[in-house]
């Protein structure tokens, strides 16, 4: 088995997520969702870990320092960066956003 890198997540990543698992909890009214969608993005993101730079990259309008990788969950886009050994997990965000205002 492949080594796997170690998942960093952002504050701003725990905080946009938690937000969007409120948004199922209180808006929707749907835990079971919340619970569904997290046990979800937390798999994508482990499976990612073991070669994560063999993904999509984003092609930004911006230039930046470390490339930008998505993964896909539901209706979200979540963004990561390697950085020596380490996945970043950087943003999540609804995929119907203008991403190059977002990150």
């Amino acid at each position: 088995m492949a080594n796997k890198y170690t998942i960093k997540y952002t504050a701003t990543f725990i905080k946009q997520f938690d937000n969007i698992s409120k948004y199922f909890i209180y808006k929707l009214q749907n835990r079971i969702a919340a619970e569904n969608f997290y046990n979800e993005v937390i798999t994508e993101i482990e499976k990612r870990s073991e070669n994560p730079e063999s993904f999509e990259k984003y092609k930004s309008s911006r230039k930046r320092k470390n490339t930008y990788y998505r993964i896909y969950v539901k209706n979200y886009t979540i963004f990561y960066v390697v950085k020596n050994n380490t996945m970043e997990i950087r943003r999540i965000l609804y995929s119907r956003r203008n991403f190059d205002n977002l990150i």
